[in-house]
């Protein structure tokens, strides 16, 4: 596996019955990167994500994930690999019995020898890096909002320094502002702490404004994959519905969103995707403390 690379998938087949789901896809995705599937309704975009957080095996082909091949992994390999990643999932995925700082908290209780005030310290750190006010950390999930639910579950899926981040469907239902937020928190993320992010989206917004590559799903194939500005060039029918409609051309007509030449070298520089457009990278919502990779170490 190329060290640049953070994923690599070759070959992975996917059947449920006689329905053929993923038809030998390939795909890499390198470090330091924003990438993001996309794909219709039942294209296998969540099937894929699923299975490359091991919460689904593919019937065929080959999944490596840091460096570490899934297929026939052991219990004890695969905990040790999902420690070195992060998931925020659709719907926040909270308990709703705990606190947000307990939601936060868990994980540093089950996988390392914390005390209970530097859990509390850990998860105070990673509401900031989330841009949440301390005070969140005292609500429990069902009071907050759409856009505050998202961060909760952003700042849980960093609790432990992941160096992959997978994001699934961030901006879905949430008001245009609260969407805008979630862009710029992505793009900080990558920027200031260099997380690898993975994610899937619908949001034409979010993937001009902060993708560096796209992959677009469709007939159990990679129908193409590329930056926003290169996949709008591109022909194939499945590819063209996101650009063509209404919300397509008015994504790629905002004045936020950032040209860049793709042909440029990019993954020394991480915000290169800014930087080569001339735009300044956003600052962060709150001031983020550095915490990366602390002096804990898991059980």
């Amino acid at each position: 596996m190329d060290a640049e690379n953070v994923i690599e998938l070759r070959q992975v087949s996917t059947r449920f019955g006689a329905h053929v789901v993923h038809d030998g896809i390939d795909l890499t995705v390198r470090r330091g990167e924003i990438f993001a599937l996309i794909g219709g309704s039942g294209s296998g975009k969540s099937t894929l994500l699923r299975e490359m957080i091991l919460l689904h095996e593919p019937n065929s082909g080959s999944i490596r994930v840091l460096g570490v091949e899934l297929a026939d992994i052991s219990a004890a390999d695969a905990l040790a690999l999902r420690l070195r990643w992060g998931v925020m999932f659709q719907h926040g995925g909270l308990f709703g019995a705990l606190t947000v700082t307990e939601n936060i908290g868990l994980p540093l209780r089950e996988h390392t020898d914390q005390t209970d005030r530097q859990i509390d310290q850990i998860a105070a750190a990673k509401l900031a890096m989330a841009g949440l006010r301390p005070e969140v950390g005292a609500q429990y999930p069902a009071e907050l909002s759409g856009g505050m639910l998202k961060r909760a579950s952003l700042a849980r899926a960093l609790a432990l320094e992941p160096e992959l981040l997978f994001l699934d469907e961030p901006t879905a239902g949430l008001d245009p502002e609260s969407a805008g937020e979630v862009d710029q928190l992505v793009r900080t993320l990558r920027d200031q702490f260099g997380l690898c992010i993975v994610m899937i989206s619908h949001d034409l917004d979010l993937l001009w404004q902060t993708a560096d590559r796209v992959a677009v799903l469709a007939d159990g194939k990679v129908q193409g994959v590329g930056a926003m500005a290169e996949l709008a060039a591109m022909d194939h029918p499945a590819i063209r519905k996101f650009f063509d409609g209404p919300r397509g051309r008015a994504a790629a007509s905002s004045p936020d969103v950032t040209k860049w030449n793709p042909g440029e070298p990019t993954r020394s520089n991480p915000g290169f995707r800014r930087a080569a457009s001339g735009l300044p990278i956003p600052p962060p919502p709150l001031e983020i403390p550095v915490l990366r990779r602390p002096a804990w170490k898991p059980k």
